[in-house]
This record gives structure tokens, sequence and C-alpha cells, in this order.
């Protein structure tokens, strides 16, 4: 196969497999405005092309697939104040989350290592997706003091219980397993045999749809540690407000028993209260223990809506409509919250991983500051 393009994006058509390689393995295929035109590029040129029946992404090296999108750009763009030039950037790669989505030809895409943020943009939203037992997956934007993007919250609003809003608000990474229960994933395949899969792609032996080729390599995950978790993660992430979630796993994490205060317990179903009446192990306590200490060092703002966004987007009618809600959330972060760049600042380019959130706690939180959120209007619309 001979390269066509620019380095950063691999593009190759042959046998009628059109495959497209992010090549940026040093910085974890991490994902920039030229890497996405490239993208978007080749995917019109394909579209309409008899010679390309089938589309693979992947990622060169094997870190991952995509660490996620430039981050230390945008805190450039915030800091600086070219609030226009973050808008071209959201713009831009949300259209290619829609367009993967909404692509006539199958898209396979290959989540091999990691895969978080903007990577899941691309991955989450394809036709067929793939992972191995080196993927980690996650929306760690609340890390960042920001709130999960790219269709995310679609993802995340569509997970089995309250799994949603636990790996939005805490960022939690999910291996192969984990990602295919949470519907992030299709099937796993042993990263020794993607060449292999591959070829069969290009080659078509029979069968010949793509998901039948993929299900010849597939192999069964072991069991979700997530679904093990959720007699503690649908408790307490089911409570009405971040510091509840907080209160309700520091009772699960110091009962003895996982039971919860007599007054909550009244107020819940019989079969609920059944539930909470099961003993959690001492490994499950812990967890939920780290979780409200991890819940309670990251940005209060970025928590707040984050919850909001994974509930609304449970009500909403598609990809589109989640996407046209995270453009206005992360503008609204862009142009008026200090805690995007001092979440970049102390997370990705200082690394000293102490950021100064701003209010720095919960209580100090503003009650309406989720629903300013919401109603925020950027001034250069998603959609043209």
């Amino acid at each position: 196969m001979t390269d066509v393009s620019d380095p950063t994006v691999l593009v190759r058509a042959r046998g009628g497999l059109g495959r497209l390689t992010l090549n940026r393995p040093r910085a974890i295929n991490a994902l920039d405005l030229g890497m996405i035109h490239q993208l978007h590029a080749a995917l019109d040129a394909w579209e309409h092309d008899s010679e390309v029946d089938i589309v693979v992404l992947d990622g060169a090296g094997e870190r991952g697939l995509c660490a996620g999108g430039d981050v230390r750009g945008l805190a450039d763009r915030v800091v600086n104040r070219r609030l226009e030039d973050a808008a071209v950037f959201f713009r831009d790669e949300y259209a290619l989350n829609v367009r993967i989505a909404e692509y006539p030809k199958p898209i396979v895409a290959l989540a091999d290592g990691i895969t978080m943020g903007g990577g899941i943009g691309l991955a989450g939203h394809a036709a067929i997706r793939v992972v191995t037992e080196r993927s980690q997956l996650a929306m760690p934007e609340t890390r960042i003091g920001f709130t999960p993007d790219v269709g995310g919250s679609w993802l995340l609003a569509r997970a089995p219980g309250r799994l949603g809003e636990y790996l939005g608000l805490t960022g939690a990474t999910m291996d192969a397993a984990d990602a295919v229960y949470a519907g992030f994933a299709d099937h796993l395949v042993p990263s020794e045999s993607l060449e292999g899969l591959r070829e069969a792609l290009e080659t078509r032996a029979d069968p010949s749809s793509p998901t039948e080729l993929v299900l010849l390599f597939d192999e069964t995950p072991a069991p979700s540690k997530l679904e093990q978790a959720r007699v503690w993660i649908d408790e307490a992430f089911a409570a009405d407000s971040v510091a509840d979630i907080i209160e309700r796993l520091r009772a699960l994490a110091d009962d003895g028993d996982g039971s919860l205060s007599e007054r909550r317990r009244d107020e819940r179903s019989l079969s609920e209260r059944q539930r909470d009446e099961r003993s959690l192990s001492e490994r499950q306590r812990d967890e939920a223990r780290a979780t409200a200490e991890l819940l309670g060092e990251l940005s209060p703002t970025g928590l707040a809506v984050t919850l909001a966004a994974v509930r609304r987007a449970r009500e909403l009618a598609g990809l589109r409509d989640a996407l046209e809600q995270e453009y206005g959330l992360v503008m609204w972060f862009a142009t008026t919250q200090p805690d995007l760049a001092e979440g970049i600042r102390a997370q990705v380019i200082d690394k000293d991983r102490s950021p100064k959130w701003q209010p720095a706690t919960l209580a100090e939180l503003q009650p309406e500051a989720a629903a300013s959120a919401f109603s925020f209007r950027p001034d250069v619309p998603l959609w043209d």
C-alpha cells in the first residue's frame, strides 16, 4: 500500500478496503485539527468510490488508537481567548463524529490500546467497534475540569444502570470486557489477530460481511468488573446530586453490611431495599471509598455539569442532539470557566497534579451553575 496523504494520517485503499491509520505514535496518535481534516477528506473521497466497500480505522504503534484530542492546543486557545479557533476545532471534530456514525459504508474501528476522549469520538460511533486485551477506554474529561464530549455523553447515557454517571464523573478506565459490557465496543479480538482480521477484510474470504469476518476472530470477554461493581455503583450514582453521590459512597464504604441509613431505606422500594441488604465485600467498600475520595478532588463545576449532561442525554433523540448539547457545554467552559485551562495545566502541562479549582468545593458551587451551562448559546452554531 502507498501513503497518499500527510504522514499524520495514512490513507490507503486496496482490494475494496480503505484503511485510515492515525500516525502520531509518539503522542499515542492524539488528534489535531489537521488529522481531523484528513479523515474528513478520505471519507468524502471514498463515499462514492466503488473500489472501497469497507473502511478500517486504526492507529500506528502499539500504545493505542488515540489518546484524545489536542488538549495543549485547547488550553492555548482558551488562555489566549482565541475562542473562534476553539469553536472551529470542536465543530470540525463533532462533524467527523457524526460522519463516522452515519457513514454509508461499514467502518471497523480497532480500539487497540489507549482509546480515550477524542479517540472515543472516532471509535465509539463506528459500525463495528473492536477492542483487544490491551485496550484501555475512558472519557477522562473531568480530570481536567471539563466534561465528556465527542458524543461521549450519548454513549454514557446508554450504558447499563448508572455506569454512565460513574464513568462520566470519575473518568474510570475500561478494559475490553468492561467496554463491551458498557456498550462502548462490540467485539474482543486478540491483538495478535488484528493483522489477520485486516487481511480477511481485504480478501473477503467467506463469510463476506464485515461483522461475520470479525466474528471469525472474536473471543468471549472475561466477566466485566464493572458489571460486578454495579451493586454499589447503581446505588450511589442514582443520587440526585454529586454531593449526594459522595454521601452514598461514604455510607456504603463505612457500613460493614453495605446498608444505608434507615431514613433512606424507608424511601426505597422493596426490591431496592433487598438489594441494599446484601453485604458488600471489603474490596467493594474500598472501591466505594476510593471513588468518594476521587470525586472530592475533581472540579466541582465539571462534576455537576457532567452529571446533568449524562442524564439529559438519556432524553435526547440521537447523537446529533447530544453533540449539540455538548458543544454548548464545551464552549461555556472555554468562554466562562477557569477550571478547564487550570486542569490542563495541572494534569498535562506542568503535571503537578494540584489543580486549584474555582470554586474549590461542592459546597461553594452555586446551585445554578449547571443550569447556566445548559442555557449558554455559542456565538458560532455547531451545524451550518
